[in-house]
C-alpha cells in the first residue's frame, strides 16, 4: 500500500512540474509561425528556445511514440508483461515456501523460473532495436519541430532580461 501512495505522490509532482509546461494545442501547431532558419545559428536558438517552451509537448510525443512502440511490437510488450506480472504475483503470493511433493519451492526458486523463461522471451522481443527507433523518432520529430517552429515574441526579451 505504502508503495501505491509513493506512485501516487511522484505521479503528482511530475504531473505539477513537467506537465504544468503543457502549451496549447493551437500553439504547438501554429503553422503561421513554421519557416527555415536563415543559418545555423539560428537553427540552434530555435532549437535552444523551443525545447525549453515545449517541453512538455515534447513529453507527450515521446510518450505517444512509447505507447505505440509497445503496441506494435505485441512480442515485447507481452514479455513486459510477463515479467512485470510475475514480480508482482511472486511478491504477493510467493512469500512463504510452498510445498509441492517432496520438494520445497521458495521465493528464490520462483525468481530464478521467473528470469530463466523471462530473460530469453524478452531478448527474442528485441527491446534494443525498440528502443533505438523511439530514440530515433522522437529526436527526428522533436528536432524538425523545433528547428522549424520560429520562437515567439518573448524569446527576444529572454537575452534582455538575462543581460540586466
Amino acid at each position: 500500500m505504502e508503495v501505491f501512495f509513493r506512485a501516487q505522490d511522484a505521479l503528482k509532482s511530475f504531473r505539477e512540474t513537467r506537465l504544468s509546461a503543457l502549451r496549447p494545442l493551437g500553439e504547438f501547431f501554429d503553422y503561421n509561425k513554421i519557416s527555415r532558419p536563415a543559418d545555423a545559428n539560428s537553427a540552434i536558438s530555435r532549437i535552444t528556445y523551443n525545447t525549453r517552451y515545449f517541453s512538455g509537448n515534447y513529453l507527450v510525443i515521446i510518450g505517444s511514440l512509447a505507447v505505440y512502440a509497445l503496441l506494435t511490437n505485441t512480442t515485447l510488450l507481452i514479455a513486459l508483461i510477463f515479467l512485470i506480472g510475475g514480480f508482482i504475483a511472486i511478491n504477493r503470493f510467493g512469500a512463504d515456501p510452498i510445498q509441492v511433493g517432496d520438494r520445497t519451492v521458495t521465493q528464490k526458486h520462483l525468481y530464478t523460473g521467473l528470469f530463466v523463461i523471462g530473460i530469453p522471451l524478452l531478448f527474442f522481443a528485441s527491446p534494443f532495436s525498440t528502443i533505438f527507433w523511439l530514440i530515433g523518432a522522437s529526436g527526428m520529430v522533436i528536432l524538425t519541430h523545433a528547428c522549424l517552429n520560429e520562437p515567439g515574441v518573448e524569446s527576444e526579451y529572454a537575452t534582455v532580461t538575462e543581460a540586466v
